[in-house]
């Protein structure tokens, strides 16, 4: 260590106020205290590791994942999601975006709850949206499913009105709700709602 950064900690260490000296001290008392469980889940939070659950309805698989550790995302979590979230038709994925993940995050942590994503849509291929599209005019021409920026869900227990009231105060991208067929489609578009 050289002497200017010894200088740069001692002046750092001298302008610690007392309070300031009190509070740190204070922290780490109850830290010790902690139980071991509790303290572990404290330093999870700290690291910020984000993960998800999905249940795909149409092919039955399950992933329980964490995708986001220490401010990156984990490569091959984001390939296992977008293989769960693939064009389940022609067996197509596509990468899904980033930001749709930690929308769903974001919604799981206001909603308090642990249940996995039922997945009604995630990826679909050009193809398959034109084919859908065709079949009902619900389903946009250039829907952002085409490009993995969009996801259609329901959460076991929890009424798709108020997953959709949540999906609307992030205000990250669309909202559709389809109460009649008990799914909310949220997408990280422009803010919209339908």
């Amino acid at each position: 260590m050289t002497y200017a950064h010894t200088q740069r900690f001692e002046r750092a260490d001298c302008s610690m106020s007392r309070r300031r000296l009190l509070a740190c001290s204070g922290l780490a008392l109850v830290a010790s205290l902690l139980p071991g469980s509790v303290f572990a889940h404290l330093r999870r939070s700290v690291t910020h590791e984000k993960s998800l659950a999905f249940y795909n309805t149409h092919t039955g698989e399950s992933l329980k994942i964490i995708y986001w550790v220490q401010g990156e995302y984990v490569a091959e979590a984001l390939g296992e999601i977008n293989h769960l979230l693939r064009d389940y038709r022609v067996n197509e994925e596509r990468s899904i975006d980033p930001e749709l993940l930690d929308l769903l995050f974001a919604m799981r942590a206001r909603l308090e709850t642990r249940q996995p994503f039922h997945i009604i849509s995630g990826y679909r291929s050009p193809a398959t949206n034109d084919r859908l599209y065709q079949q009902s005019k619900k389903v946009a021409k250039d829907s952002l499913h085409i490009v993995g920026k969009a996801v259609d869900i329901r959460l076991p227990g929890i009424s798709t009105a108020m997953v959709r009231r949540v999906a609307m105060g992030l205000q990250r991208g669309g909202v559709g709700y389809y109460p009649r067929s008990h799914f909310v489609h949220v997408d990280t578009g422009r803010v919209r709602y339908w």
